[in-house]
């Protein structure tokens, strides 16, 4: 018996699903609550919004995991719930559940017609990166204005945050968000009154279908859902070796995300970074055990979601300084490598800052919200400044010259050819060449 639990339940692989789950859950969870607020939640509803994420986020990486023998790892889409704190200021909740239903049908849609590469290969990265960018970067600042009004509680944040990322990166959030509960405690900023220890009770709302907040909302969800998060959960699950079939994880986060959408799970995805820690050797020495990972992070998950009510009041008792402080931090990376990947390539570079500003100006027009005509812009623009373009010139190819020496008159090695790796597939690697 103790060596069947110890098969199920080795101590790192329920380590790293915890991890998984805490990291997860502490570095977003106030942006899914300024989502929810956005919409008019009121504290049922967005005790129902933590229920439903948390059931089927458990749901989909137990299921999963098993089915595949795989660490498949999803998560609720953070620059999702960031898009829509902007996007949903005065939408209705019926509307609301609408853009998420209809945000899952594509998503389910690119899962089993295959449309997801076809899209990925029409949008460039660059602009779906500054789409992001533009959406998260109020957070950002965010962080600073609120260092302003309340520098007692975040300054430290901000210091902790800084210390752990150089030394212990992986609990940087974690140890900024528990330095600043420690403070606000310490001020009394809290209060036991309104917390209930019972499970959390379904709130259902009946979808509504308003064609601007779909375009407005629903498309671009699912367009930064698909380009920020499910891409770089597929790169996390193929660097880590696993070949588990994509269209059918993609297939199910859709149908269980548009299952559990009247009662606030507004997008589920494969996850990236928390992904990164259950598909590495400290979860399991062994590769072939590691979905034991995605297995526990599943079942603490499923933790979260029958007790969504406690998160809930956790949720309605952070100050705002404290929760804006700990989602500007949790987003910086986030927002650094979004701007990284936007710039980066020099022919939509300035496409992508278009997309950027657009997109950050909270601009509105026919009803519909600045994350589309940011997108629509940098299309545009990427259109007509590439259009027909030629590449520049490649300079003509001078001969080297013959060497006078054993190293050749500048002292180089030398020259060699490339071939495969026979430990690392694709990766080319030199090896000389015998001269003669």
């Amino acid at each position: 018996m103790t060596q069947r639990i110890r098969s199920a339940a080795p101590a790192t692989a329920v380590t790293a699903g915890f991890l998984a789950v805490l990291i997860g859950v502490t570095s977003s969870v106030a942006i899914v609550a300024a989502a929810a607020q956005a919409a008019g939640a009121t504290h049922a509803q967005l005790t129902s919004w933590m229920m439903a994420l948390g059931i089927g986020m458990g749901v989909t990486c137990l299921g999963l995991s098993l089915r595949y023998k795989a660490p498949v790892i999803t998560a609720w889409s953070t620059p999702g719930a960031a898009l829509l704190a902007t996007g949903l200021s005065g939408v209705p909740m019926a509307q609301a559940v609408g853009a998420f239903l209809f945000s899952a049908v594509l998503v389910v849609l690119s899962g089993v017609t295959g449309w997801f590469a076809r899209i990925m290969d029409r949008i460039p990265v660059s602009l779906a990166s500054a789409l992001l960018a533009g959406v998260l970067v109020q957070f950002g600042t965010g962080l600073f204005t609120k260092m302003q009004e309340s520098l007692v509680v975040v300054l430290p944040m901000f210091a902790v945050y800084l210390l752990t990322k150089r030394w212990l990166p992986r609990y940087a959030v974690i140890g900024a968000l528990a330095v600043g509960v420690a403070i606000t405690a310490a001020q009394g900023s809290f209060t036991t009154s309104g917390l209930n220890l019972a499970l959390a009770e379904p709130v259902f709302v009946r979808p509504e279908f308003s064609w601007q907040v779909l375009v407005g909302v629903g498309l671009p969800l699912y367009v930064v859902t698909m380009a920020s998060q499910n891409l770089p959960g597929v790169a996390v699950l193929r660097n880590a070796g696993y070949r588990t079939p994509i269209s059918p994880l993609l297939t199910w986060t859709g149908i269980v995300n548009a299952l559990l959408a009247p009662f606030g799970c507004f997008g589920l995805n494969l996850a990236a970074i928390t992904a990164a820690i259950c598909t590495g050797e400290e979860a399991h020495r062994d590769p072939r055990k590691r979905y034991l990972a995605g297995v526990w992070a599943g079942l603490f998950y499923l933790v979260v979601g029958l007790f969504g009510g406690v998160v809930g009041w956790l949720l309605s008792t952070l100050p705002t300084a404290l929760v804006m402080g700990i989602a500007g931090l949790g987003l910086l990376g986030t927002i650094g490598s979004s701007l990284s990947s936007a710039l980066s390539d020099e022919r939509t570079r300035e496409a992508s800052v278009i997309t950027f500003l657009a997109t950050a100006s909270g601009m509105t027009l026919f009803g519909i919200g600045s994350t589309f005509w940011g997108l629509l812009a940098g299309i545009l623009a990427t259109i007509v400044l590439n259009w027909r373009r030629r590449p520049a010139p490649t300079p003509p190819h001078k001969a080297p010259e013959e060497p006078t020496g054993p190293m050749g008159p500048t002292g180089s090695a030398a020259p060699t050819d490339t071939k495969r790796s026979s430990h690392d597939e694709g990766v080319l690697v030199p090896t000389p060449r015998a001269e003669g």
